[in-house]
């Protein structure tokens, strides 16, 4: 798939498209359009339904996206979220040393140490991309964006690189608000921020990004019971690439979720559970699951508080890369809180009396690697009377645009009989009306940013009240009655 047609459609259709670029864009930062933010709100209306308001075991906060610096030291992010730079001694330009390896070598770099990072770029030459200038390690480069707080200067505080720790902060009010009891999670979805070096890849890896996360709390003593784990979950069969194949250099393999836990690759039921349900949703929206696959992360990669990460993948254009990272973050975040803000956040169990401190499994989605996936998946190309047309087959779900509705002329009534099937609609779907060009040209239009169904009112609506109904994905058109439409409408788009 060429990235750059996916780039040019975004733009020309106003999907998505870089930030303030009447002045030369700012690296990094994009804007959604007119269709790009009713796909990005339907992305995570579906997100958010799946995850929170179809389980009672969820519920979800909206956090503050600056929150007290000392927030994230106890996180780790002001000593560790690192990323490994280097510096050409010539042109003085910073580069990411993974991705400098990645991009010249070839090969994935997922767990390297610096050390080996290091060896790599030593061993096979590999000097500055611009002037071929020698490469120089510098400092670990710090994430973490930094502002101020207030007149004081010397207010330092952070943007925040994920939406987690806020839910970690919170914990024990939502706990008490919402009465949850053990096992539970909390969801949310908001902005991030992450100074990265080299911004690459459209809006797969950004500055400024939206993600969708959930924080789910189980009893320590009940890590190995998940109530949620049925035989639909165990039978369920994907792509799975284990740490130990990486090591062979060997590629994924299709596994069932059941044999993955009786052979201890993934060594919870919660975090199998959790893997299911993340999969599951991404087919819901469209995602072709062979274009999916599990990873498991290696020793030498696992962050800080993880004691075991799985990432969904999706095989991009520049290769399998994570679209979603599911971890199990043990009782790290609230142990570090509870030492440095000196608060209790111990949950109290009322069956045993005790108060012990909650395990979590975090499923951490992308939302802007999410719709890029999207639109990957479901951009086509079909060649029409001589003419190569583009169509974005979008899941009815999430598509922008339900309903196009068009007159066949603009004369002899046709454009009020088609407004008034327009007013009618537009209560119940997000319409379109459009009568400017030939009627090709208009289904092209609706096509490009994947509306499923095109209304045409024509001479025999004037007749019979009845309009034509083209499919978008097949081209088969259907005469209904107008008082017929909703009914059609809603078997069709559901």
């Amino acid at each position: 798939m060429d990235v750059e047609k996916i780039i040019s459609l975004c733009k020309r259709r106003g999907i998505l498209f870089p930030n303030s670029e009447i002045y030369g864009t700012f690296a990094g930062f994009f804007d959604y359009g007119n269709y790009g933010s009713e796909l990005k709100r339907n992305v995570e209306n579906s997100w958010w339904k799946h995850f929170v308001n179809d389980r009672d075991d969820m519920v979800g906060i909206d956090g503050a996206i600056i929150t007290h610096p000392e927030v994230w030291k106890a996180s780790g992010h002001l000593e560790s979220f690192n990323d490994p730079l280097v510096g050409c001694t010539k042109c003085k330009k910073k580069y990411r040393a993974d991705h400098l390896v990645e991009m010249e070598l070839k090969i994935s770099v997922d767990g390297l140490s610096v050390d080996h990072l290091k060896e790599l770029i030593e061993k096979h030459k590999i000097k500055c991309p611009d002037d071929k200038g020698e490469l120089k390690f510098l400092q670990p480069f710090n994430l973490m964006f930094k502002t101020s707080v207030g007149a004081e200067s010397g207010n330092v505080a952070y943007l925040r690189p994920e939406t987690a720790q806020v839910i970690f902060t919170n914990f024990k009010i939502i706990q008490h608000s919402s009465r949850k009891k053990l096992p539970f999670g909390i969801a949310q979805m908001g902005k991030a921020f992450r100074n990265e070096i080299s911004p690459r890849n459209f809006v797969f890896r950004t500055r400024e990004f939206s993600q969708m996360e959930i924080e789910y709390f189980i009893h320590p003593k009940k890590i190995d019971k998940c109530e949620f784990l049925t035989n639909e979950h165990l039978k369920y069969e994907l792509n799975v690439l284990t740490s130990a194949n990486q090591e062979k250099k060997k590629s994924h393999q299709k596994m069932k979720i059941k044999d993955l836990l009786s052979e201890k690759i993934i060594k919870t039921p919660w975090h199998a559970f959790w893997v299911v349900e993340s999969m599951k949703w991404f087919e819901n929206i469209g995602i072709k699951k062979e274009n999916l696959r599990i990873r498991e992360h290696l020793k030498t990669e696992l962050s800080h508080y993880s004691s075991e990460t799985w990432d969904v993948e999706y095989n991009f254009p520049w290769g399998w890369k994570e679209l979603e990272g599911i971890a199990n973050r043990t009782d790290f975040d609230l142990k570090q809180h509870m030492k440095f803000s000196k608060t209790d956040l111990n949950y109290f169990d009322e069956e045993t009396k005790e108060k012990v401190i909650p395990c979590v499994i975090e499923p951490s989605f992308g939302l802007e690697r999410t719709i890029m996936t999207i639109l990957l998946d479901s951009y086509s190309e079909e060649k029409e009377d001589d003419e190569v047309k583009v169509k974005l087959k979008l899941d009815s779900s999430i598509s922008p645009v339900k309903v196009a509705i068009f007159p066949l002329m603009k004369k002899d009534g046709l454009s009020e009989n088609a407004k008034e099937v327009f007013e009618l609609l537009k209560k119940e779907f997000v319409c379109e009306y459009d009568e400017a060009g030939s009627i090709g040209k208009r289904y092209a239009r609706a096509d490009e940013i994947g509306t499923p169904l095109a209304i045409t009112v024509d001479y025999d609506t004037l007749k019979d009240k009845t309009v034509t109904v083209r499919d978008r994905d097949t081209t088969k058109q259907a005469r209904v009655k107008i008082d017929k439409l909703f009914e059609f409408l809603e078997k069709k788009i559901s």
